[in-house]
């Protein structure tokens, strides 16, 4: 019995590792300080766990950051976003996070989707993201190794606010969850995306020259076992039975 209850709770206590570690993610030593943002998944500026970012905005912008994660690894995003100037009525903000695969991925904690009124100074995001499985099923949509897109945007606010100026700041914090993953398999490549160009033209090219068909006496007849011939054997069929019956059934004329 004593055993059971203490394998249970050390189950317990490293269940709850990852969260408590992810509870108020801070800067790591020594980071360089973000201070730009994409504006689409192609442009999304790349940062590392750890990394302040601190930016500039309008409201009415999607800001993109995109960031690299490991299997065994559990997320957690904080997003504040301070008003400078006074605004006219409430706002909804949203943070949101996609994989490699542009796959939106669901968050088990934080205030991802908060409303703030007109008369707040700032608002606070939070998301927590599951743990990076190292295999799953295509179908499944489970979090996979690769790359991850955060995207952040106001979803609903007065029209007067629109363009009023923002100040973003994210911190991306990153632990290990710990244990023995019950996963039997593994990723063959982390999910990045496919951004590599085609190649560009110098040149139009020539194109290459069609051989020409060639014909001969019997190439307008058709094929054999086609429609139009048992149409036409059809149609010839249909007309001697037309005329063979008419001669049986013609009275014969009378002098």
């Amino acid at each position: 019995m004593r055993t059971l209850i203490g394998a249970a709770t050390a189950a317990l206590a490293l269940a709850l590792a990852p969260a408590a570690a992810l509870a108020a993610p801070s800067p790591s030593p020594g980071a360089t300080t973000v201070t730009k943002a994409g504006t689409s998944f192609l442009t999304a500026t790349t940062i590392d766990a750890g990394q302040p970012v601190r930016v500039g905005a309008s409201t009415g912008d999607h800001l993109y950051w995109s960031f690299r994660a490991d299997a065994g690894q559990v997320h957690q995003l904080d997003v504040t976003v301070t008003f400078p100037k006074p605004r006219t009525g409430a706002s909804t903000w949203t943070v949101e996070v996609f994989d490699g695969l542009r796959r939106r991925q669901a968050c088990t904690a934080g205030a991802q989707t908060p409303t703030v009124d007109a008369a707040a100074t700032a608002v606070t995001l939070g998301c927590t993201l599951r743990r990076v499985r190292p295999w799953a099923e295509p179908w499944s949509g489970d979090p996979l190794p690769g790359t991850y897109y955060v995207r952040l945007s106001v979803t609903e606010l007065p029209e007067p606010d629109l363009g009023l100026p923002i100040e973003v700041d994210l911190l991306v914090g990153a632990a290990d969850s710990g244990g023995a993953s019950g996963d039997d398999g593994e990723l063959a490549a982390p999910l990045v995306p496919n951004t590599r160009a085609g190649t560009v033209l110098a040149a139009e090219p020539t194109p290459e020259p069609v051989a020409e068909e060639e014909t001969d006496l019997t190439g307008w007849l058709p094929e054999a076992g086609s429609r139009w011939v048992w149409t036409s054997v059809g149609g010839v069929l249909a007309a001697v039975a037309g005329v063979v019956g008419f001669a049986l059934t013609r009275r014969p004329r009378r002098r």
